[in-house]
């Protein structure tokens, strides 16, 4: 685990912290129903355990707009989301892009 999990009831809405562009929206072992964005210049966020993906490899988003249902996908002890930064393939704290 290079990210964070966040406990979630299943279904609400996860949404994309910053523009970007799916480059990844389908099931991965581990991770369950995962979706990638990269947002440029070598960031990427990732968002694992999902119950519903409403994104396509290809589709732009905006910040703000939902990208998926958090969910227990992929074997997290509970239902939830995981969240993941990475620059240039390296981890980053995904604190960084939260708003508490």
């Amino acid at each position: 685990w290079r990210g964070l999990f966040i406990a979630a009831a299943e279904g609400q809405p996860v949404r994309a912290p910053t523009r970007g562009r799916v480059v990844f929206a389908d099931w991965l072992r581990g991770f369950g129903l995962l979706v990638v964005l990269d947002h440029g210049q070598g960031l990427m966020s990732l968002y694992g355990h999902n119950q519903s993906v409403y994104k396509n490899v290809g589709d732009g988003v905006e910040a703000g707009e939902t990208l998926a249902a958090s969910g227990n996908t992929g074997g997290p002890p509970q239902p939830g989301l995981y969240f993941e930064v990475r620059e240039h393939g390296e981890p980053r704290n995904p604190l960084d892009w939260c708003k508490l």
